[in-house]
């Protein structure tokens, strides 16, 4: 170990969780802010309103009150920010906060993680007969949305890249904080002990 120290705070998670944790935070002072938004309800109830309004799908609260209450402390303090409120629309969230950033004069990198939407395989995964997991039953003729549960590589990569703000779709629970701990502490995809 080197002895260096990462403050990240965990500053929501679930969808609707309080808005006042990720101010708190800032005062103590952390290096990352990092969301959890998404469970499996709650990526329905996102494909829906993206169903009525393609500009949506997204934890749009994430940006309209709390990036909005703190994006410039994240940026003049250079914290950077992880969040999965990109649901299953993350490149209009990430719009979102540019929109966002612009309106409040601030500059800031955000990064979009991509690959979670497999809805394009659904014809493929049906001729393979793939089955609900729980109930063994065929996958339905209509299907809101297919989401793959991505993992922390993608946030550290977007982090190597200089992201102030990285945006994702579905992720693991573990990948919006274990990102940050291999960006900054170099840990490899196979240091299985450190990951784990």
């Amino acid at each position: 170990m080197t002895g260096k120290v990462i403050r990240i705070g965990g500053a929501s998670g679930f969808w609707g969780d309080s808005s006042v944790g990720a101010p708190q935070l800032l005062a103590a002072g952390v290096d990352y802010l990092v969301f959890d938004y998404l469970a499996e309800l709650t990526m329905s109830i996102l494909a829906a309103a993206r169903g009525k309004n393609p500009e949506l799908g997204y934890a749009t609260d994430f940006v309209t009150v709390t990036m909005k209450a703190i994006l410039k402390d994240v940026v003049a303090k250079s914290i950077r920010v992880i969040s999965n409120a990109g649901g299953v629309n993350p490149q209009a969230c990430a719009q979102a906060i540019r929109a966002l950033a612009a309106e409040q004069g601030v500059a800031v990198k955000v990064a979009v993680v991509l690959g979670d939407d497999v809805m394009p395989l659904g014809d493929a995964l049906r001729g393979e007969e793939v089955r609900e997991l729980q109930s063994g039953a065929p996958l339905p003729a209509k299907v809101v949305t297919a989401n793959a549960y991505l993992g922390a590589l993608p946030v550290k990569r977007a982090l190597d890249a200089g992201a102030q703000i990285v945006i994702t779709g579905r992720c693991v629970d573990s990948a919006v904080t274990l990102g940050a701990l291999m960006h900054e502490f170099g840990w490899a995809v196979d240091d299985y002990v450190r990951l784990a």
